[in-house]
């Protein structure tokens, strides 16, 4: 084959090809073989130009495995969403430097980016991690965000208002494209890279999901070497689905697009322990769930009402969830009742405010600051809700 007239290709097109490519190969892969990778994504391309893309940029973002073998650096995978990120145009504005954390009883909540944080986060220091993420990232862009606080819907669902209660916006996963579930993806794979070393052996993470993404998270967060553990399904109506055919509602009048929900999966996912649970829980206090009672297991079916306008007006959060139901899981999540949570996004605090109330350690990081400042002001009431 030849490359004499390569074809025309925007800047950097060979250096998103190459972390396409090896993003989610864990043990790396050869000059040939991403070579025929990158070329099936952007065409022809000369396995000099990948060879010396990987020899420039090592080790700064690839580890040499062995002769014409790389990988992705684990220390990298935080910058790799940055990477993404310029490939639609210049990078984003740098944000505002990061406030002094607010601190309320055990809970410890840090304004800044999670995965800065991560990187530097002592190993085997966190015991649990509990966390309703910002789904498809799309939604909680800077340029959604503004749209959903000016009310004009943007990629967020302004539902209609019924026995004059008016409902909070819910965002549009059906409007995800290809490439935004394989940037979702990539998302939920370096925040768990980075977050493996930080918990120790036998802790639960358990992240919010929904039925059409959890697939591509639970996929995400394995691959980074975490075990999956099942799910935990939170019992509640909710605005999604059911709707008949946009536009022809009428001719179609006993057809829903798709079934109503009702139900959402709390995905449970541990790091491997160390050899048998009683030696775990004995080292590091982690391996299972607890018990509500000694006679009752922790279960996987919890049933729970939409969250409360009282409460939403306290943290308000398009995304927030009951303190009836977060206080049963963060409470499970500790089996010995000893370690400390962390909510690597945090929103307004729903999690750290459920430590709280059931006496537990926690450390929460949320990026966006109108959400933080909501935190700071809503933790102790939220805390202080009888559940």
């Amino acid at each position: 084959m030849k490359y004499s007239d390569p074809p025309k290709r925007k800047p950097g097109a060979v250096r998103d090809a190459i972390i396409d490519a090896l993003t989610y190969r864990t043990h790396g892969a050869t000059i040939a073989q991403i070579t025929d990778e990158v070329s099936e994504r952007i065409g022809p391309t000369p396995a000099s130009s990948i060879r010396s893309y990987l020899r420039l940029n090592t080790p700064k973002l690839f580890e040499k495995m062995d002769r014409g073998h790389y990988r992705v650096r684990e220390e990298a995978q935080g910058a790799l969403p940055l990477l993404m990120d310029q490939r639609n145009g210049p990078a984003t504005p740098p944000a505002a430097a990061p406030r002094e954390a607010f601190r309320f009883g055990n809970a410890t909540l840090i304004h800044g980016d999670c995965f800065q944080w991560l990187a530097t986060a002592q190993t085997n220091s966190i015991e649990a991690v509990v966390t309703d993420p910002p789904y498809g990232l799309v939604e909680y862009s800077e340029r959604e965000q503004d749209k959903l606080r000016k009310g004009k819907g943007g990629v967020w669902r302004i539902p209609p208002s019924f026995d004059g209660n008016k409902r909070s916006p819910l965002p549009r996963f059906t409007v995800l494209s290809r490439d935004d579930i394989t940037n979702l993806e990539r998302f939920f794979f370096s925040w768990a890279r980075l977050l493996f070393p930080v918990v120790v052996p036998g802790a639960h993470v358990i992240v919010a999901s929904n039925p059409l993404l959890s697939f591509v998270v639970a996929s995400a967060v394995t691959r980074a070497g975490f075990e999956r553990r099942g799910e935990v399904i939170r019992l509640t109506m909710t605005m999604r689905g059911g709707d008949r055919p946009k536009a022809a509602h009428t001719e179609f009048a006993e057809v829903s697009v798709m079934p109503r929900s009702m139900w959402e999966p709390w995905l449970i996912f541990r790091k491997p322990i160390e050899g048998r649970v009683q030696d775990n829980l004995r080292r590091w206090k982690t391996g299972g769930f607890r018990r509500p009672s000694k006679d009752q297991p922790f279960g996987d079916v919890i049933t729970s009402a939409p969250t409360r306008k009282q409460e939403r007006s306290l943290a308000p959060h398009p995304s927030l969830k009951p303190q009836t139901f977060m206080r049963k899981i963060v409470r499970a999540v500790l089996p010995l009742g000893e370690g400390t949570i962390l909510d690597p996004f945090a929103g307004a605090g729903s999690t750290l405010a459920a430590a709280e109330a059931v006496g537990y350690r926690s450390i929460g990081i949320e990026k966006d600051a109108r959400y933080f400042d909501a935190a700071c002001e809503a933790l102790p009431k939220l805390k202080a809700m009888k559940a």
